[in-house]
């Protein structure tokens, strides 16, 4: 047969009228007269609602019997004319004349002429089949959309749509039943009365429609597949599309006119039955995953080939069994309770996990099962299909990866708790914090005797006697020990080690072989709780530190490869991390050592002040930093008092803090003036970062302007200049803190001292403030350890220190020890230098001070009062001698200075004298020839004194010189070191 192509072309609005009649009626007990054209109906109907409507022929000719009343016969039913004209509503059993009677064909009639007129409207037709059904699903309160499922489970037209329809004499729609309606998505009240070939037929193909139709109506019966499309009709947002195939069978009218009945089937339930059949087939027989299907009972109805390769034999030996006959019993009752749960709920299980042996091995294997219910096609639970895979190695991978993640913790935790401290102990206690109980359940941490005292030497020698006597390994100190078990010693037969405690490893233990190979060594077995223990060498820059040893007790699972490799890294990281600590431990040391060394030792002592001073260094957590502290003994009994703080920390900061205290104390002695001093630091602590020293550094600063700081020495600096004789202090400031002063019944205050750049920037001119200080006033210099923390902002420091500066009057120590213990000062994070001075001016008895005229009769004078002072204060032995450098200096003020001389003498601790006038010309020392007169007073001053020198002023020059007190341990000067001056 020709498929035949069908296309929708026009759609009109659903109408909710009756319907009901499209099917032909209700059904006629056999034996009733029904008109062929009844029974073609009836047995379209009987198809489409899945039941048998008996061995009738539905093209038989047989005698009509007694009719069934026509339909539309009711009088007060208007005809389909007359209702058109009116504009009304079709009636149920209408008939559009939408195109001319065939040609050829008998006219319809409207009711048959043996049924005699009523004047009153008959009854009803019986209601059609499907409105009887569709009745008795509502008072059952079943749904209206489920009557595909109206049929008995198991039926084949719970999975087949199939529906009828009619056509009349005239080749029009003459009945359309229910099941049509849903199939197509066209009521009766838009598909009766319609061409079909017109209706559905593509104009290409409707001739060949048309000559089909034809022979239909000839008697001619037709099969074949018809594409369809119906319009959007109601809630439909699509058309219906599909394709279905049609069955035409002849039939005859009342009046013996050919009509037929089609009987229709959904193609498409056929491709998706044909669908799922091979999706079906290939579940059972290509799935690489068991699949079993229980029946309502929980027997095995159904396995697959992989399901039966696993568990031996053919598929259908399966049938039958329960899951007793797979599974251990307790995973066998789980798995039933779990299938009878599905079963009654309809819940579905996801990966439930199950553990048992196949027949073919005695192995444990996992299984991941999947259970669902299985419906029929009517909704009806049959039985719960399971889908099992083996994931035994996905257990073994997961079980791997969860070792690999275990040591991966591990490893992590090591790095972030390992090494914070820079200590050797406590880095040792880091590693056994990690490993305990974690990795294993005693550990313990042997280093070297010699890197815990600083020895640098190769460690690991071997004992002289070596052998098995117990000095065969190099004496070690145990620095940790955890247990996770009260007081387990490790299983290596030798007698326990308290922490603490120097002790050897015999030459053939195990732990000395690990020691001397730098190789893990596995120790299995052992006496007491051990079972097996890992004497791991700790390693570090190829040089073995120590021994760390991880045992487990018995009942532990043993260490295997992936355990060796763990604790081999562990062990590592620890290494580095300890001598790192060792490392750090030797340069702190060393710093400190250079750092004190530089430091002034003891108590300073100085003419005209009490002095105390304070230096605490970093805790062993941070580096040494570049502190420092100074008093300067100056000519004339003055006094520089000078503190500094390099920026930055460890042995660089210590060399450049010693660099700079050096260059300070070699510029004191020029007798520059403070702000001098500063700008020639200045200079010099830029060249500390250049290789090619001041000059290179100046250069490259003048090529480069925006060079990196981070290559230069920075370092803040005050320095104050103290003159007992006025006790007028002079202060200039590098970027350091104030100084604070404290007089007697004032408050403490902070100088207001220009800071000035720091050390080593460059570029800006330093300036002084002079101050006179009164008797008795505290004068504090510092650094800022002493007032700054992370806790305390350097406002608030500076303020505290300041308030703690109540009671100038108590001794310096005790200010010291005040200031320190109230303050913040053992957080450790940074070095604190703090000097203390009290003023002690020099008495007015103790200076003698005379202004001598330009002329030459001034040298007389200045050696009788040089004369008289010195016996008004005893110092008689001094007489002579001073008489005669007193005429030496003021004859070369008289010779080579200008203006008006000066001379002072001083008494504290030593005797100074000197010699001022206006000249700016510095007296150069020289060794006069055999045949000079004269250049040899200089020298006689040089040898005659303690120490000479001369300075500028802001007037001209000062000559002086210096002459210890007489305590009986001095001499007299040397005879021929006098005459070798002639």
């Amino acid at each position: 047969m020709s498929d035949i192509p069908a296309k929708a072309t026009a759609s009109e609005p659903p109408s909710g009228g009756p319907a009901d009649d499209a099917t032909g009626g209700t059904k006629a007990p056999s034996g009733t007269g029904r008109t062929p054209k009844q029974a073609a109906a009836q047995a379209g109907s009987d198809h489409a609602e899945g039941h048998t409507g008996g061995d009738q022929d539905p093209a038989d000719d047989g005698p009509p019997g007694d009719p069934a009343p026509p339909r539309g016969d009711v009088d007060e039913a208007p005809t389909p004319d007359k209702t058109r004209a009116e504009g009304g509503t079709v009636p149920a059993q209408p008939r559009l004349p939408e195109r001319p009677r065939r040609a050829g064909g008998p006219p319809r009639a409207a009711a048959s002429p043996a049924q005699p007129a009523r004047p009153a409207p008959a009854a009803p037709p019986a209601p059609a089949r499907g409105a009887e059904d569709r009745t008795a699903d509502a008072d059952a309160g079943v749904p209206p959309g489920d009557m595909w499922q109206s049929s008995p489970p198991g039926s084949l037209y719970d999975y087949v749509r199939v529906a009828s329809f009619s056509l009349g004499p005239d080749g029009l729609i003459d009945q359309w039943s229910l099941r049509a309606e849903q199939l197509f998505g066209i009521d009766a009240e838009h598909a009766v009365g319609k061409d079909p070939v017109e209706a559905f037929v593509p104009p290409a193909l409707r001739d060949r429609g048309q000559r089909k139709m034809t022979e239909i109506l000839d008697g001619r019966e037709w099969t074949g597949t018809v594409p369809f499309s119906a319009p959007a009709t109601g809630d439909a947002e699509r058309p219906t599309e599909g394709i279905a195939e049609i069955y035409v069978m002849p039939t005859r009218t009342e009046r013996g006119e050919h009509a037929a009945v089609c009987i229709v089937v959904d193609v498409r339930v056929l491709h998706d039955i044909e669908t799922d059949l091979a999706a079906s087939q290939a579940i059972f027989g290509q799935s690489p995953f068991g699949f079993l299907l229980f029946d309502r009972d929980l027997r095995v109805l159904r396995t697959n080939r992989r399901f039966a390769s696993v568990f031996g034999g053919k598929a259908a030996d399966h049938r039958g069994r329960t899951v007793h006959d797979y599974l251990p019993r307790a995973e066998a009752d789980r798995l039933g309770a779990a299938l009878r749960r599905v079963l009654d709920t309809g819940e579905t299980v996801h990966d439930m996990q199950l553990i048992g042996p196949t027949p073919r091995s005695s192995e444990r294997r996992h299984w991941s099962v999947n259970l669902y219910r299985v419906h029929s096609g009517s909704g009806t639970p049959i039985g719960v299909a399971g889908l099992a895979t083996d994931v035994t190695r996905r257990h073994a991978a997961a079980r791997e990866a969860a070792l690999a993640r275990r040591n991966l913790a591990l490893l992590n935790e090591a790095g972030a708790r390992i090494g914070n401290s820079l200590d050797l102990e406590t880095t040792a206690r880091e590693l056994l914090d990690v490993t305990v109980p974690g990795f294993c359940d005693i550990a313990s941490v042997d280093l070297y005797q010699g890197l815990l005292l600083g020895d640098e030497t190769p460690q690991g020698q071997w004992g002289a006697t070596g052998g098995r006597t117990g000095a065969g390994s190099g004496a070690l100190r145990r620095v940790a020990y955890a247990s996770a078990v009260a007081d387990a010693p490790f299983g290596d037969g030798l007698p326990p080690v308290a922490v603490g405690a120097v002790h050897h490893f015999p030459f053939s233990s195990p732990n000395a072989g690990a020691l001397r190979t730098a190789r893990l060594r596995h120790i299995t077995g052992g006496s007491g709780l051990i079972q097996s223990t890992l004497a791991v060498p700790m390693v570090a820059h190829d040089t073995v530190v120590g021994l760390a040893q991880f045992s487990r007790t018995k009942g532990s699972e043993p260490f295997g490869d992936r355990d060796r490799a763990l604790a081999s890294e562990l062990a590592a990281r620890a290494a580095v991390c300890i001598d790192n600590a060792r490392l750090y431990r030797r340069e702190h040391e060393r710093a400190l050592i250079l750092q004190r060394s530089l430091l002034p030792p003891g108590d300073p002592e100085a003419s005209g002040l009490d002095i105390a001073c304070r230096y605490l260094p970093g805790n062993a957590a941070t580096e040494v930093g570049g502190d420092w502290f100074d008093v300067i003994e100056l000519p004339g009994h003055r006094t520089a008092l000078v503190v500094g703080d390099v920026m930055g920390r460890g042995l660089r900061a210590a060399v450049a803090m010693g660099e700079l205290r050096t260059a300070v104390r070699t510029l004191a002695l020029l007798d520059l003036e403070p702000a001098e001093v500063l700008e020639a630091l200045d200079e010099i602590a830029r060249g500390l970062g250049t290789p090619g020293g001041v000059q290179q550094a100046t250069r490259t600063a003048r090529q480069n302007r925006d060079a990196d700081l981070s290559e230069v020495y920075l370092a803040t600096c005050v320095y104050a200049v103290y003159d007992p004789v006025t006790r007028r202090c002079t202060f200039a400031n590098a970027g350091h803190l104030p100084p604070v002063v404290v007089e007697p019944g004032e408050p403490a205050l902070m100088l207001d001292v220009p800071p000035g750049m720091p050390l080593g920037v460059g570029g800006e001119p330093f300036e002084e403030v002079r101050v006179e200080l009164a008797e008795g006033a505290l004068l504090a210099l510092y650094t800022d350890g002493l007032v700054e923390s992370r806790d305390h902002p350097l406002d608030e420091g500076l303020q505290a220190f300041v308030d703690t500066l109540t009671e100038p009057s108590r001794p310096l120590e005790d200010v010291c020890d005040h200031v320190l213990g109230t303050l913040d000062t053992h957080h450790g994070e940074d070095d604190v230098a703090l000097l203390m001075a009290r003023v002690q001016g020099l008495p007015e008895d103790r200076v003698g001070d005379w202004k001598l005229p330009r002329e030459a009769q001034s040298v007389g004078r200045a050696r009788e009062l040089a004369r008289a002072r010195l016996l008004e204060w005893d110092l008689d032995p001094l007489a002579d001698t001073a008489e005669l450098l007193v005429s030496e200096l003021v004859t070369n003020a008289l010779r080579y200075g200008e203006g008006e001389i000066r001379l002072r003498l001083l008494l504290d601790r030593t005797l100074v004298c000197e010699v001022w006038d206006a000249g700016l010309v510095q007296p150069r020392r020289r060794r006069a020839r055999d045949t000079d007169e004269g250049g040899r007073g200089l020298q006689l001053v040089g040898l005659l004194s303690a120490a000479w020198g001369s300075r500028r002023t802001p007037a001209g020059k000062t000559v002086w010189f210096e002459m210890s007190l007489p305590d009986g341990s001095s001499g007299e000067p040397d005879p021929e070191a006098l005459l070798s001056l002639f």
